[in-house]
């Protein structure tokens, strides 16, 4: 969301083998040779579409930390820490060591070439149910924020996760399902609610610690609620939050938007790190034509690729309204850094907040409940 809506310290918190097209496990001589103490990172992998895999590192020494590269080169204690499966839909090297107490493990090293075309679909999660009945969304991809600490933004909003019940959450009316709509066999609901006057819930999905990419076009289909009050987002955040906080991480903004409709009607995208956060950030509003709002189904794009973050809605040849590169930093100060070509890849973020410093509160005109839906999360090759 909006540079200054991360709270660090809440994001903070938070298979089995296929054969995939690589070369195996390779296991070479640890640093300082002899045996290691430390065993070195295990490799599994889970499928993904059209010939992409999900790949997982452990290591079984209680403790270990496991850190990586994706480039061939060798990893160490200054590589990316391993911190979620990720998605490996490109020919490249895996290298990974565990350390622990000073030790380093081997190096595990494994090679990848699924040899997948530009535009194929390699990963997503359509929602899909058909039963009619409100569904828990997959647990094997979506965890939660929870709490009410206002997220860095003054939002009034308590979020709940799935069948909560600490009041003021419901499991009776939950905040977010996977339900049925119609032309879909199932949507993803996050739902705006008004349990109690000045009382709000709502929900914050993640893949923190689940899933995470890098590179690749992401695209989201939704549908936002538009009223004073309301702040739709689906955006990323790096896994590396948990090791350099926020704004290290990067931020990449797809969907966000607030309050009422406009005319015209608008969502921003935008981008975050180091010295370009708050009023500093680079940020681009994408005005929709006229006639048309973000309270219609639309499909909300990123571009990823190495030394570039573009952003489109409806269509990723014709409509990119903003392309940012490392270049764009420099007009903004020297402290700026670019964020997005680390390594790490990003879990990805789908909420709805009620209130905070941007939209402001609710008032009398706001209706609750209300629901942003998004029918579908896909990833494709760059």
């Amino acid at each position: 969301m909006r540079a200054n809506a991360v709270l660090a310290a809440v994001l903070m918190s938070s298979i089995g083998m296929c054969a995939c097209g690589g070369s195996g496990n390779n296991v070479s001589s640890g640093s300082g040779g002899g045996a290691s103490l430390v065993a070195a990172p295990a490799v599994s992998t889970t499928a993904g579409q059209n010939g992409a895999v999900i790949v997982s590192l452990a290591s079984t020494t209680a403790g270990a930390a496991i850190y990586y590269t994706v480039d061939g080169s060798m990893p160490s204690s200054s590589s990316e820490q391993y911190q979620a499966p990720f998605l490996v839909a490109s020919n490249l090297t895996v290298k990974a060591i565990a350390t622990a107490g000073g030790t380093s493990s081997a190096v595990t090293t494994q090679t990848f070439s699924p040899n997948i075309p530009a535009g194929a679909l390699v990963w997503s999660d359509e929602f899909s149910n058909s039963t009619g009945t409100p569904a828990q969304p997959n647990p094997a991809i979506w965890t939660y924020d929870t709490g009410n600490s206002g997220f860095g933004n003054q939002e009034l909003e308590t979020y709940c996760a799935w069948g909560s019940s600490a009041s003021p959450c419901s499991a009776v009316n939950p905040s977010e399902y996977v339900g049925s709509y119609p032309g879909t066999d199932g949507v993803l609901y996050i739902v705006a609610q008004q349990p109690s006057s000045g009382v709000y819930t709502s929900a914050r999905l993640k893949t923190q610690g689940l899933f995470s990419f890098q590179y690749g076009r992401l695209e989201f289909r939704a549908l936002v609620p538009e009223a004073q009050g309301f702040w739709p987002a689906a955006w990323l955040l790096g896994n590396n939050i948990a090791t350099v906080n926020w704004p290290a991480c990067g931020e990449q903004d797809v969907l966000e938007r607030v309050d009422a409709a406009a005319s015209p009607d608008w969502n921003d995208g935008s981008i975050h790190g180091t010295g370009f956060t708050g009023g500093t950030g680079l940020g681009t509003m994408y005005y929709f034509p006229d006639n048309e709002t973000a309270a219609e189904w639309h499909t909300y794009g990123m571009i990823w690729k190495p030394g570039s973050v573009q952003y489109y809605v409806d269509d990723p040849v014709n409509n990119i309204y903003a392309t940012y590169t490392p270049s764009s930093l420099t007009p903004l100060n020297d402290g700026a850094v670019w964020p997005f070509d680390t390594g790490q890849s990003n879990f990805i973020i789908l909420n709805l907040a009620i209130g905070g410093d941007w939209p402001g509160p609710p008032d009398s005109s706001t209706p609750f409940p209300s629901e942003m839906l998004v029918d579908y999360v896909r990833i494709y090759t760059n």
